[in-house]
């Protein structure tokens, strides 16, 4: 602290006899630490955040990496050598440097310092290589220079990690215990302010849980049903229980797209907003870990690339990515490369996972002379297990069967080809079904040809069949076809002019829904294809989604506010097209089932319980009829206590009325117009007959 000086003193005033001149001559103030006084503080204690931001030996040297297990050569070798390396790491990133340390004699030490433009990419290279087997001798063991401090900074003695007390989560597969099989769906309405969970009983679907502000968008089931996710601006939530109790939170702001994997053990979580060239890390595509809640591994983004980024095998054991040029297969739990590259295939267009094997099928199109071609690509194995080539491809689109025993793929075929100089046009468009027949011997292919521009096309789930929208609006027509072993497929049904744009299979097989959603007004069509018979049509005016329950007993239609701003609302279907209910929301946006597992019933256990089902109906028709019993009786009941209300209500209004008579009469000028005779007959009661017509009908005995 500063002395004040004698010039810049305020004067005194001298008449002031009790002031002290010496006042504002204190000395400052003393901060020295007493003689016996120890400083027991430390200076991270004090100035930690400062001594965190204080410079590193290792600042400025994220981009480097060490690769340790390299061949030692001598001198005559070593351009060799860095050649070979070069090109194997070339593939991640720019190289700025790189260093090979020498021994005496002039030959390497068996490590290599290499620079790269990034952080990013070195940290590509460690996930990459790290394990790359570059020879019988040779495998590479790689680190960032920077790890080098965080191993120093390991403590002498282990230390245990303090366990975390277990939390009890409950049951989270109760719903499956529902003795009547009923199934839970999910509403998300008032433009998301709301979100209700519901149990689909009969006449009234229960109300399990409704909660504001649940989710900021909307929310999804796991596919096998144990988790609902709820999204916000933070990350994702996952709830669960039969009291809907949080489970796990992944932090990822920004999140705008989620996938599960098919067995539920990850998650993937997607930000096209977040910037992963900013940070050491990317943070666009996320890969999480659902029970524990920890990320597994992070990737960057590509604009132009289409959702879902990842696709997964069947059993959550390898995720799948498409590059230029190149198919990027990853395996787990390690979320590795696949035998540690990428697998190159020019002109790659698409993929799909068996959702039975671990299986690939990818399409290439044409380049040159080079035909397009469709292959089947066994895993871990890489073993193409059948390869089919198809001439004049304008682009395909594969469809697997749920069972996986059939490949469907569209080939959309050009009679012409113009190419302009940024683009190119086709005439003369027709398609194919190229159909891959899984299960036989050497893959058979057959081939559908249709003319007519295909609309849609969907498998039956659990079947031999597919159905096929093809023509123009509004003169479309639904054929139906029917794969058998060795056989061609053979179209066992065609429905001409039918104004439907969508197929929805029920989930066991066998009916199906002809939808026209949107511009076509909301047509529906309830066929059962055992023998095409029409059950029965309906319509829900502007209908913009169809959903089936997990049983296949019922059908949601709905009007989403999120499509159009009026009438939103959904509608629940027998699937014999019976309408069983009709629910108004405001500002109604989503409905969802919630899934169920597999069945744990093999094939034949299931056709046995189909033929005897008709002895168990009679039992389910009692059950049905008791059901609807008790909701009348409650109804009865209810419309009871309502008309008793009224009752009493009218007494206790009429006993005040005739209370005030008298004082109505005097208001009145002692006139009692209460009763019509009060009047003085000035009213008179007039009847009045008109004929109107008159028929004679003869009966023939």
């Amino acid at each position: 602290m500063a002395r004040r000086k004698e010039n810049d003193r305020a004067p005194q005033n001298n008449d002031d006899s009790d002031s002290n001149p010496n006042d504002e001559l204190e000395d400052e103030p003393n901060f020295d630490d007493p003689e016996e006084y120890e400083d027991d503080i430390s200076e991270q204690d004090l100035m930690g955040d400062l001594i965190r931001q204080r410079p590193k030996e290792t600042d400025g040297v994220e981009s480097i990496v060490v690769i340790d297990g390299v061949p030692q050569v001598g001198t005559e070798r070593i351009e060799k050598l860095q050649n070979v390396l070069r090109k194997l790491f070339q593939k991640f990133g720019k190289i700025t440097n790189e260093y090979y340390p020498l021994n005496a004699d002039g030959s390497t030490k068996g490590h290599v310092f290499i620079e790269y433009s990034n952080a990013n990419e070195a940290l590509e290279v460690l996930k990459g290589t790290n394990g790359y087997k570059f020879d019988k001798n040779h495998t590479f063991t790689v680190n960032l220079l920077t790890d080098f401090e965080k191993y120093n900074d390991i403590l002498d003695k282990w230390e245990n990690p303090i366990p975390q007390p277990f939390k009890e989560q409950g049951c989270l597969q109760y719903y499956l215990l529902d003795q009547d099989a009923c199934d839970q769906f999910s509403i998300v309405y008032e433009q998301g302010d709301k979100v209700a969970v519901n149990l689909n009983t009969q006449p009234e679907p229960t109300l399990l849980e409704e909660r504001p502000r649940w989710t900021e968008t909307l929310v999804r089931w796991s596919p096998l049903g144990t988790y609902l996710a709820t999204f916000h601006a933070k990350g994702i939530a996952l709830w669960g229980g039969e009291k809907f109790q949080q489970i796990v939170r992944f932090s990822h702001p920004g999140v705008q797209f989620i996938d599960f994997s098919p067995c539920e053990k990850y998650l993937v979580s997607f930000s096209p907003l977040a910037d992963s060239r900013a940070t050491d890390e990317p943070q666009a595509i996320i890969i999480w870990d659902v029970l524990s809640g920890l990320k597994r591994r992070a990737f960057n983004a590509d604009k132009s690339q289409a959702l879902p980024i990842f696709k997964w095998s069947h059993d959550d054991k390898y995720f799948a990515r498409m590059g230029i040029d190149m198919l990027s297969v990853y395996e787990t739990p390690s979320f590795g490369l696949l035998d540690k590259k990428s697998i190159k295939v020019q002109g790659i267009r698409d993929f799909a996972w068996s959702p039975t094997d671990n299986t690939i099928a990818y399409w290439v199109g044409e380049e040159k002379d080079t035909p397009a071609r469709v292959t089947l690509l066994e895993l871990p194995s890489r073993n193409e297990v059948r390869v089919k080539n198809l001439f004049s491809v304008a682009d395909c689109k594969m469809y697997w069967q749920k069972s996986g025993d059939y490949l469907c793929v569209k080939v959309d075929r050009y009679a012409k080809l113009r190419k302009d100089k940024s683009d190119i046009k086709y005439s003369g468009i027709y398609y194919n079904l190229e159909v891959f027949h899984m299960r036989e011997k050497q893959i058979p292919v057959d081939s559908v040809e249709i003319k007519e521009t295909i609309q849609a096309f969907a498998w039956e789930p659990v079947g031999t069949k597919f159905a096929v929208i093809h023509g123009e609006p509004p003169s479309t027509s639904v054929s139906f076809f029917e794969v058998k072993t060795g056989q061609t497929p053979t179209m066992v049904k065609k429905y001409e002019r039918k104004p439907c744009n969508q197929l929805y299979w029920a989930p066991s097989g066998q009916f199906i829904v002809l939808a026209g959603l949107r511009a076509m007004s909301g047509t529906l069509e309830f066929v059962d294809t055992h023998d095409f018979t029409v059950m029965n049509t309906g319509e829900h005016f502007m209908a913009t989604d169809v959903e089936w329950d997990p049983t296949g007993r019922y059908v949601a239609t709905a009007v989403s506010w999120w499509g159009h701003k009026v009438d939103n609302a959904y509608w629940l279907w027998s699937f014999q097209g019976r309408i069983l209910k009709r629910v108004a929301l405001d500002k109604f946006c989503q409905l969802q089932w919630r899934p169920r597992p597999p069945s744990l019933l093999q094939a034949q256990q299931i056709k046995d319980i189909k033929k005897s089902l008709k002895k168990f109906s009679a039992q389910f028709e009692v059950k049905d009829r008791l059901k609807m019993t008790k909701a009348s009786k409650e109804l009865v009941e209810k419309r009871r206590k309502l008309m008793q209300e009224y009752e009493d209500l009218r007494k206790q209004k009429q006993e005040e009325y005739d209370a005030q008579r008298r004082r109505r009469i005097e208001l009145r000028n002692n006139v009692d117009t209460d009763e019509t005779e009060g009047r003085g007959g000035e009213l008179e009661e007039e009847t009045v007959e008109f004929f109107i017509k008159e028929e004679t009908t003869f009966i023939d005995e």
